[in-house]
């Protein structure tokens, strides 16, 4: 064995335990966990949605909020529109809901929620909803948050589902990916006590919480991922709430697809530089939760160097002529791509999503799951530092759109 073979076998070995790690942890989901059990309202809620340019959704999004089944005096919602060129703020004061300013230059939504937490925190609320202008919420949704808070949480994760899955084939996908994640890593991470993935829209913390943290600070594109690093570090559990339910518009082109989850992979990374040392710093409370967290946030550089030595390695075998390898090869991806549309199928009946309009979805969830590698391989040599809109359209109805609640 040469030098450059025992360097490609220690990799390989290393990747492997990342591997056994989060299946372990998957496993979990076999285990029952105890629901929240139905709470008085008491939780008093500030919503707040940062908003650059959604004039077509943000109303949407305020009378989903607006007509929660939660008593009145015990919510509000804040849009902060930022860099906007169009009637954001207009559409949103129209529609109820409250408008904060910022009161200095804003270059992120993390600028954004740092000026909108820095004015409502001395204001008396409970705890603090965080949504994007896109979203459209279940009724229910701050009663089952409240019943998560009431038994003792105190940082929340709510079930994101897609608003538009029969929209297209990549809309579908994001819906069958989301129903993946809460089933490989939330549902199991809720049943063995750690945090569910603290990522998107649809959380919420105690202000008790951010007191202790100093407010909103985060300065990534990741500013979500980032502020599930910092929970961590300061021993707070991201409980997962299934019973809550947010709907996302997802992109419905597979190049705006790409573009998206490429600054997703970039933030995760640019995270996982500037929190990997800090993380364990210092003392360590609940250290299993930090330890996960970091697997999360070295988890995009395994999956860039996964893609790289699979790329490495069919174009050695097509080098060195070795179609043994290559047929081989061919069959992997074959029974890849079969069992990608089964899991497909099985995710559209886990993740309540009507299998009539999702057969493009299906089809398509292989490539789609398989685009991450390429992803998380541009990402590790070419960072995206700039966040850029994703056009949003307006939700229909949840009913409608194709959900089975």
């Amino acid at each position: 064995m040469n030098y450059m073979d025992e360097i490609f076998l220690l990799l390989t070995c290393g990747l492997k335990i990342f591997t056994l790690y989060f299946a372990a942890v998957a496993l979990f989901t076999l285990r029952r966990w105890k629901r929240y059990p139905c709470a008085a309202p008491q939780t008093r809620f500030a919503v707040v949605v940062a908003a650059r340019n959604e004039e077509a959704v943000i109303g949407n999004l305020v009378y989903s909020v607006l007509n929660q089944d939660y008593p009145a005096a015990l919510r509000d919602i804040y849009v902060v529109p930022n860099n906007c060129t169009d009637f954001t703020e207009a559409a949103a004061a129209a529609a109820g809901a409250r408008i904060l300013h910022c009161l200095g230059p804003v270059s992120s939504k993390g600028d954004a929620l740092h000026q909108a937490f820095a004015q409502l925190m001395p204001q008396g609320y409970d705890a603090f909803l965080v949504f994007d202008a896109d979203n459209v919420l279940e009724p229910d949704y701050l009663a089952r948050m409240n019943d998560a808070f009431a038994a003792g949480a105190t940082v929340c994760k709510s079930r994101t589902k897609a608003g538009n899955p029969t929209a297209s084939g990549v809309s579908g996908c994001y819906g069958l990916y989301k129903a993946c994640f809460d089933l490989i890593w939330n549902r199991p991470r809720a049943a063995c006590g750690l945090s569910a993935k603290l990522v998107g829209s649809g959380f919420a913390v105690r202000r008790e919480v951010l007191e202790e943290l100093g407010g909103w600070n985060t300065s990534t594109i990741a500013e979500d991922a980032e502020f599930a690093a910092q929970c961590a570090r300061a021993g707070h559990r991201v409980c997962w709430v299934p019973d809550a339910v947010n709907y996302d518009e997802e992109p419905t082109s597979f190049r705006l697809s790409l573009r998206q989850r490429k600054r997703w992979c970039s933030g995760v990374m640019q995270v996982g530089k500037q929190e990997l040392g800090p993380l364990w710093h210092g003392g360590v409370p609940r250290p299993m939760l930090r330890w996960d967290i970091t697997m999360f946030l070295l988890a995009p550089f395994t999956q860039a160097l996964s893609g790289l030595l699979l790329a490495c390695s069919i174009l050695s075998s097509a080098l060195l002529g070795d179609g043994n390898a290559l047929l081989l090869a061919a069959c992997g991806l074959g029974l890849y791509g079969v069992g990608c549309m089964a899991l497909g199928v099985a995710l559209c009946l886990l993740g309540g999503y009507a299998l009539q309009g999702m057969t493009k979805a299906i089809l398509l969830f292989p490539v789609f799951m398989a685009s991450w590698l390429p992803l998380q391989v541009t990402s590790l040599f070419r960072d995206t530092k700039t966040w850029r809109p994703v056009a949003h359209q307006g939700q229909r109805a949840a009913r409608s759109a194709g959900v089975d609640g």
